[in-house]
């Protein structure tokens, strides 16, 4: 049974004027979407696990010497869809069209990860030249799983008919895969897991101007993140991460994130502060480097 996000609940504990829509300059979406999940179910329950987490984090960040929230964050009312795979694609699409007309900087909690095409494809006909930055465990390149172009293991195959995609932390992929991926786009996880040998920078210079980030928590290694779908070994840890994401942030136009596939374990909530940790990080380095 999905918990209800209530109308008062919103993103971190702050002053509840910081939440309001009309002055907010960031929104949140939450998509409670689990339709096309192949391993581990309840990632339908993850927007309101970080919503829930945010709670327990300082609005102070000392790396950045900044309180984000002060910019203002809404939390929307979460879209609920579950009729199919497509319709729930159109309904992000719509919902951040609505956002994007109100000129706000937008971020979407997952969900699984098919909830980003919507998302993707509705930046992609504002921003010419997009890119989009996954980290994943994943390629997630089929052109069709479960006979659905829109399932979760699909979501980047979609997201090059729109985009120019760039790969990091990649460490399971199918053949059918193979030939949907560019050598120089994709940072496999065993070449750069716990090496400093200037692979921030490489990704970042692989990406164009406007960028949208879509993180699935699978992309760090289950010890940072036990709590998702599919947890593979090997994966990213977190400094690795941040550091990849404040040379994006410093040296491209962001258009917007998601941060998808966590799947909250009831006794352990470590994934839960994770997920809400690196959501307000996202809007902290945004607000930080591109005021």
């Amino acid at each position: 049974m999905i918990q209800n996000i209530k109308e008062t609940d919103y993103f971190l504990d702050m002053d509840e004027a910081l939440a309001e829509e009309a002055t907010a300059r960031y929104a949140l979406i939450p998509v409670a979407y689990d339709g096309t999940s192949t391993f581990v179910k309840g990632a339908d329950q993850g927007p309101t696990a970080i919503i829930a987490a945010s709670d327990s984090l300082e609005l102070y960040d000392l790396v950045y010497e900044c309180e984000a929230c002060q910019a203002g964050i809404y939390t929307d009312q979460p879209i609920f869809d579950f009729s199919s795979p497509e319709t729930m694609v159109n309904s992000v699409y719509q919902r951040v069209q609505h956002f994007m007309n109100q000129q706000k900087r937008i971020g979407l909690l997952g969900g699984e990860h098919s909830i980003s095409i919507g998302a993707i494809k509705a930046f992609s006909e504002k921003y010419n030249n997009l890119s989009v930055l996954q980290i994943d465990a994943h390629a997630d390149l089929r052109d069709e799983y479960h006979h659905s172009p829109y399932n979760h293991a699909c979501v980047m195959r979609r997201a090059q008919e729109y985009a120019h995609v760039v790969q990091v932390g990649i460490r399971n992929v199918c053949s059918e895969e193979k030939q949907y991926i560019i050598p120089d786009n994709i940072f496999y996880a065993h070449q750069i897991a716990g090496k400093e040998n200037g692979w921030q920078q490489r990704a970042c210079q692989r990406l164009t101007e406007n960028v949208y980030v879509t993180i699935d928590l699978d992309g760090f290694d289950p010890a940072f993140v036990p709590a998702t779908g599919t947890p593979l070994p090997g994966g990213l840890a977190w400094y690795e991460v941040i550091r990849l994401l404040e040379v994006v942030f410093k040296n491209k136009n962001i258009v917007g994130f998601d941060v998808v596939e966590l799947c909250p374990q009831p006794d352990n909530k470590i994934s839960d502060v994770l997920a809400a940790t690196l959501v307000y990080k996202l809007i902290t380095l945004w607000e930080k480097f591109q005021p």
